[in-house]
Parts: structure tokens; sequence; C-alpha cells
């Protein structure tokens, strides 16, 4: 065993048995500290951590109820709730070291004890202390990392009048478990609403897992929503949790939600009704706990009538209804957008003091913006890198991005222009287009070019759509 395997408090008032335990554990490379006197145990936790407590269970000749060994365990547990404390009892205490246990004791040893069954208890209890610590920093990596995203995406931005209706309605189910439809087009912020969901929700500190549900082939749908047993399938090598699974205590957000097969919203509309999960090849089904979430930019309520959506899906996902505005109906924000995105992007490509000229804002607030808000992120974004001084101007933002304001909505730029763009130019064109065109809905701009819509999604993505 290397040395400083681990660091021991023993609190006994034998101080043969201090000694023996000393100097045992010191040869197997344990730091120890001895105490014969249990008000000795305070200062001791607050100097220094024990990864293992061995503590006796009574301190006064003639007293064996161990009183004062279940009240100093309580003290150690209140103050360090992750503590390892094993108790050192003589046999005829085996029951009150059973008691013990069930309050928050890890283990016991009887005295006087074999030192191969001392050591094989310690070892036992340093390896639980290394799993609660390991879960503890889990735990809090999970929160930061929740509180990282939402201050990444950060409050939603905007004062126009189309959003007041957002910000209200945020604000009243937020606090609730409603489940919530978030609907609108592509790059209107749906996950942004989501997330200012969640985190003025009492499940806040909780995670937040995000599904895109257009993304998931209809093959591993369950596997990645609901997980799978080890060897459920050639490539299930090992136990996996899924989505729901993962989001236990915190909330789902089920992105494209319209993009759904029929079977897969049956599948999907029994574990909402049931509120559990059985992984794919499992026998045992699993309660979920989780605040459920769903977006889409497809108009499911003329899918139900279209019969190509479950009405009884769409009343177990719409208690509650927020559709987020189009930025061509919330233009006034345009300028506080762009300011935004103006800091992130300054600030990521060290191009401090940049501002933009107001022809340019104007110019912007006159667009369709067929991309919506990820749009206009973007064109600021390319601005920026553009830019060579201390003004982003006109000329910073390219036809190729952002079309001339005389421009109608969805017509061809001049062939003159086109002529003068590279083939990464023209399809990146054509696709806000058809985009445009198509109310930002994926699956129509999908079967208009006769391609699936993971094709498509990849396209999109490529673009930076």
């Amino acid at each position: 065993m290397n040395k400083q395997a681990g660091n021991l408090l023993i609190v006994d008032d034998d101080p043969d048995v201090l000694t023996t335990a000393r100097m045992l554990l010191k040869q197997h490379g344990f730091s120890v500290r001895t105490e014969s006197n249990p008000r000795a145990i305070p200062a001791a936790l607050a100097g220094e951590s024990f990864d293992v407590i061995l503590l006796d269970m009574n301190f006064t000749k003639g007293e064996n109820d161990g009183a004062a060994g279940m009240q100093w365990l309580a003290h150690i547990l209140d103050a360090d709730a992750h503590a390892v404390v094993v108790l050192m009892t003589a046999y005829g205490e085996v029951d009150l070291a059973v008691r013990a246990i069930k309050q928050g004791a890890t283990d016991f040893v009887l005295k006087p004890w074999k030192n191969e069954k001392l050591l094989a208890t310690i070892l036992s209890a340093l390896q639980l202390r290394k799993s609660k610590l390991e879960v503890e920093k889990l735990r809090s990596t999970r929160q930061s990392l929740s509180a990282d995203i939402g201050r990444q995406y950060g409050d939603l931005i905007g004062h126009s009048p189309a959003m007041g209706p957002v910000y209200e309605l945020i604000g009243k189910v937020a606090p609730t478990d409603a489940d919530v439809l978030i609907l609108g087009e592509n790059g209107t912020g749906k996950e942004l609403v989501a997330r200012a969901l969640h985190h003025r929700s009492l499940r806040s500190k909780e995670v937040f897992i995000s599904v895109d549900l257009g993304a998931i082939s209809e093959n591993l749908f369950e596997s990645e929503l609901f997980g799978h047993a080890k060897g459920a399938f050639t490539d299930a090598k090992e136990d996996k949790p899924g989505r729901f699974e993962l989001a236990a205590g915190g909330t789902i957000f089920l992105d494209e939600i319209g993009n759904l097969s029929l079977p897969l919203q049956a599948k999907l509309l029994t574990v909402l009704q049931s509120r559990k999960v059985r992984r794919v090849g499992a026998n045992q089904e699993k309660a979920i706990d989780v605040r459920l979430i769903c977006a889409t930019n497809q108009p499911l309520h003329e899918m139900v009538h279209d019969h190509t959506f479950r009405q009884d899906l769409l009343y177990r996902i719409n208690t509650v209804e927020i559709r987020v505005p189009a930025l061509r109906e919330r233009r006034e924000d345009v300028p506080l957008l762009v300011d935004h995105f103006l800091r992130l992007y300054a600030k990521k490509y060290q191009k401090a003091g940049l501002r933009v000229e107001a022809p340019v804002i104007e110019r912007l607030q006159k667009y369709d913006w067929p991309g919506n808000i990820r749009e206009l992120q973007h064109a600021v974004e390319r601005a920026v890198i553009l830019t060579d001084g201390p003004v982003v101007s006109s000329a910073d933002v390219l036809l190729s991005q952002v079309r001339p304001p005389n421009q109608q909505a969805g017509g061809r730029p001049p062939l003159r222009e086109v002529e003068t763009l590279t083939l990464e130019e023209v399809e990146r064109r054509y696709l806000m287009e058809l985009i445009g065109q198509n109310g930002g809905n994926v699956s129509k701009v999908a079967k208009a070019l006769g391609m699936t819509r993971p094709a498509l999604y990849r396209r999109i993505n490529k673009h930076g759509l």
C-alpha cells in the first residue's frame, strides 16, 4: 500500500487501543490522528479532512448503552454529510452498532479486532468515501454546467410589444410543473425560452437536457430517449440510460417534436402517460420525474386535422402554449440584438470598441430575416470578422448573408450578383430562400429538395443557418 493511502481519525478513551491502531495503520501507509477525548472531535474536523473516522461507542467506564457514540456520530455527520464513520464496539454491543448504522454509520469492527479484518473494513470505507466525493463532484459539476449554460444563453433580449406575451407566460408558467409547448419559426429562440422556463422553475438547480428529435433516426429513437440494456442489440456493450433518465429531477426539452412519425409519437405518448421508461432489452420499468417542454416550427393543430400528428399527444404536451414571434414581427429589437452579438463577438475576436453605423442598423431592421435571430447572429459575427476599423459599415455586411432592403422577401438576387458568388454561396442563398418560403418548416424544405431531414440539417449546419 502506498504511503498516505488515507487520512484517519481514531477516537477512543483507551490509550492501548489508540497506540495499537496507530502503529498498525501507519505501517500500512495511513496518516493517523488519535484523540482520547471525543470533545476534541469538533476542532479536529475543523482543522483537516478525514477519509475515515474510527469512533468508539462508549467513553465512560461502566456505560455500555452507546449514547455518547450515537451523539458524536450525529455531530460528525452534521459537520460533514459525506463523512465515513466506522464504529468500534465490544462483542455484546453488536445490536447497538447495527442501530448506529441505520443512523448513518458506515460499518463497525469488534474489539479486540483481528488486524486483517480492521484493514479490510478501512479499505472498504475508503472506497465508499471516494465514491461519495466523486458523486458530489459530479453533482456540483452538473450544477455548474447548468449555470454556465444559463449564463451563456443569458436572458431573453427584447422589449418589443410582440415579446410581452412571451415574458408574461414565462413568469406565470415557470414556477409550475405544467407541460409547455413552444411554437415558432426556426431561429426564433425557442430553446432560449425553454431554458428561461427551467432557470425560473423550482427545478433550476437540476439538469436541463435538450434533445433534437429531428436529428435522431427512427431506429435509435427508443435507445436515445429511453436507454438500453447491455446486449439489447449488437452494439449495446453496456447499460446506457436514456435522455429521460438523465433528466431525472430536472427538465427535458424535446425540440422539433413535429418531425416525429406516428409510430414514434405513440411510443413517446406511452412514456408521457405512465411517467415510466423501459430501456430497450430490459424487463423492468423505471419511474421518471421530469418537467416536459416541447418545441416545433410546424403547425401541430393543422397536422392533427391532417392525421399526421396525434391529437392525444398534442393534448399531453401543450398544457400551456407559448408562441415566439419571428424577428420580422419584432423589428424594434434588432438594435438590441445587434448590440448584444456585437459585444459578444468583439470580445471573442479581440476587437474591443466596435460599433455599428446607423445606416447598417436601419438596413438590418428592414430585412425580413427568414433565418430569424440565428441568421442575425451569424451576420453580426461575420461582420465583426470582416471589419478592419472601429466601425462596422454596410460593406462589412455581406450580401450573401443579408439581402438588400429593397429585395422582396423570397425574391431571387439579380443574376449578375449570383454570377460573382461561389457555388457554396449560391447553395446557401437557395436554402435561405426555401426556408423563408416555407416559413422555416424543415420537412417541407427537405421534401422540396428531395432529401431526408438529417441530410438537410447537415447542410443547414454547414452554412450556419
